[in-house]
């Protein structure tokens, strides 16, 4: 059986080498990089990806399991045993061909033929997906198999818990996958190829963002932010226009080039060094500067594959936390938090939060005028915690009412070198109040947040209690700075408008 320690391939490392063979390198022969290290998230991602696969293979309650890890030499031969013994559906069947091995989710028997099925925790059939298919029907037929028909099994997007439609749906990528197949042959010998050798030379590009941002992205490209990447408004594929036209610095833009108002606000300030201030930051500040009464919300999710209370589909958003601030007229500040938990006992399910969260949200905020917001986020979950709780659909929408986007006031009219072509809130908070930052904090990133609540709602029982009360905290002060960061950019802002 092919060592996938060694310099052999499986299904995952062809991936890696059909989008960039400097990554499959590093891969196999960095195993311990820095960047391979999957942190809370990804390790998330990864348990609920084994959760969907359970799940997947509840569709056919007699199939084959040839269960074991990657060094187990035995699962080939099992997996021969079983196909000779009549079993109509394996699930982790294992080949291995030429140096590649692979352990298929679901092979699916029809008479003489097969059904390759890849199970997928997305919701739908994503770019990466027909070449992770096409390996694994090459190695399937190398090993006699005569498969006709790939499938991806993904998540449905009608799914609902208690609902009426099915879980997952079955797309046929047969089609997709055999336009690719007689690339396969040759790019296993390339790859195969440069595992044996040094770390090949390999030119950025798109490719750089095909599953998200690679992992080693930094080792590729450069910090400067004067990369053309940092261009307000620039993402991969035009970023890579501006390159082939060889600029690759925004500095280095020719003047005739047709930028937009932010574009143009951000090289006055690069070109300054300094903050640009647009005249029209009065006016746009002005439901806030003007509010006797100001709130500041933030609200933290969770977002399962496998949704857990009704109504949601796979990877909706549910709200389990959050934070408000609130100003009056005479500059008190005010603080109020709500942190969803699940229960102690390992053998309790949690309840659904959404109606605690409601009700103590609207109770927090009745006597706000106006309510600040970063984004249009806390406007979509208020929406759909109205859309779930009919009977409190009309208090939810009159706060909904009150909510008032400071994202535009600062992204139409403010400018810091700092900001680095990004107007999220933690890319602007520091330049802009230098005394504050989330450097302090234990989180301090919106997907580590909706994580760790993750893990206090569903495995809080089997969580140590020094543990677990030490999560509620570093969520509780996490969630507490982004929105005192909004009264100190509120207040930041209307200096700067009133000059």
């Amino acid at each position: 059986m092919i060592d996938v320690k060694g310099l052999g391939l499986s299904k995952s490392r062809f991936v890696a080498g059909w989008q960039c063979p400097k990554l499959l390198w590093w891969k196999v022969h960095e195993p311990d990089a820095e960047e391979l290290r999957p942190d809370v998230v990804l390790e998330d991602l990864f348990d609920q990806g084994n959760l969907v696969g359970a799940r997947a293979r509840e569709e056919w309650p007699g199939g084959v399991f040839i269960d074991g890890d990657h060094h187990d030499a035995t699962r080939i031969s099992r997996t021969r045993s079983a196909i000779n013994a009549g079993a109509q559906v394996l699930f982790d069947a294992c080949f291995e061909q030429a140096g590649v091995f692979c352990a298929v989710d679901v092979l699916e028997r029809h008479g003489d033929e097969w059904t390759l099925i890849e199970v997928k925790s997305s919701s739908e059939v994503k770019e990466y997906h027909i070449p992770d298919v096409a390996v694994q029907v090459h190695v399937c037929r190398g090993a006699g198999l005569h498969v006709t028909r790939a499938e991806v099994m993904h998540l449905s997007k009608e799914y609902r818990l208690l609902g009426g439609a099915p879980l997952f749906v079955r797309a046929d990528v047969t089609h997709d996958v055999e336009g690719v197949m007689h690339e396969v042959p040759t790019r296993i010998a390339e790859q195969l190829a440069v595992l044996a050798g040094p770390l090949p030379a390999h030119p950025t590009g798109e490719h750089c963002w095909l599953h998200g941002e690679c992992a080693f992205f930094d080792r590729c490209w450069p910090n400067d932010s004067d990369h053309i990447r940092h261009l307000v408004g620039v993402g991969p594929k035009t970023a890579m226009k501006w390159m082939s036209k060889g600029v690759h610095t925004i500095s280095a833009i020719p003047r005739a080039e047709k930028l937009n108002e932010k574009q143009q606000r951000q090289i006055r300030a690069q070109q300054g060094s300094a903050l640009v201030v647009e005249r029209g930051l009065a006016d746009a500040m002005r439901p806030a500067l003007d509010a006797k009464r100001l709130g500041f919300l933030d609200f933290e999710t969770i977002a399962r594959a496998l949704p857990a209370w009704p109504g949601l589909g796979p990877w909706h958003q549910a709200a389990a936390q959050f934070s408000y601030h609130e100003r009056t007229g005479e500059g008190v500040v005010t603080h109020a938090e709500f942190l969803a938990e699940g229960p102690t006992d390992p053998s309790m399910l949690p309840d659904d939060p959404r109606e605690a969260i409601a009700r103590a949200m609207i109770a927090a905020t009745a006597n706000a005028d106006v309510i600040v917001m970063y984004t249009s986020f806390e406007k979509t979950q208020i929406k759909a915690l109205a859309a779930y709780l009919p009977h409190l659909a009309t208090d939810l929408e009159a706060l909904s009412a009150k909510l008032w986007d400071l994202h535009p006031a600062v992204a139409n009219n403010v400018y810091h070198p700092a900001f680095r072509g990004s107007f999220s809130l933690k890319s602007i908070l520091n330049p802009l109040v230098p005394d504050l930052s989330y450097r302090d904090l234990v989180i301090v990133d919106g997907k580590v947040a909706s994580v760790k609540i993750a893990r206090l709602l569903f495995v809080s029982g089997r969580i140590p209690v020094r543990e677990r009360e030490g999560t509620r905290r570093d969520l509780l002060a996490y969630c507490e700075r982004d929105t005192f960061a909004t009264v100190r950019l509120v207040e930041r802002l209307g200096e700067l408008a009133r000059g």
